[in-house]
């Protein structure tokens, strides 16, 4: 099982969709952070590996707009959570 890390900025960005009181995709990125810790390449949210500038990441859709950025870091077993808000940014 793969550790969880939320860095300060995705953090934030996660509050900001509480804040906005966004249910849908609050309950969209808990499943995704809930599948994290299983597999972090394959299930919902279309897992992509991520090109060019950000090879190395990955990403998930929470919803049309914005997406979940992540890496994995095999040798401690945890996924490090970069992003939640935006396309790439």
């Amino acid at each position: 099982m793969y550790k969880i890390k939320i860095l300060p900025q995705a953090d934030k960005e996660i509050r900001s969709y509480r804040k906005a009181g966004n249910k849908i995709a609050l309950r969209k990125i808990h499943t995704i952070l809930k599948e994290l810790q299983l597999n972090p390449t394959s299930g919902i949210g279309c897992p992509e590996q991520l090109k060019h500038e950000l090879s190395g990441y990955w990403s998930r859709r929470i919803d049309k707009k914005n997406r979940l950025i992540y890496r994995i870091e095999e040798e401690v077993i945890t996924v490090v959570i970069v992003s939640a808000l935006g396309h790439y940014s």
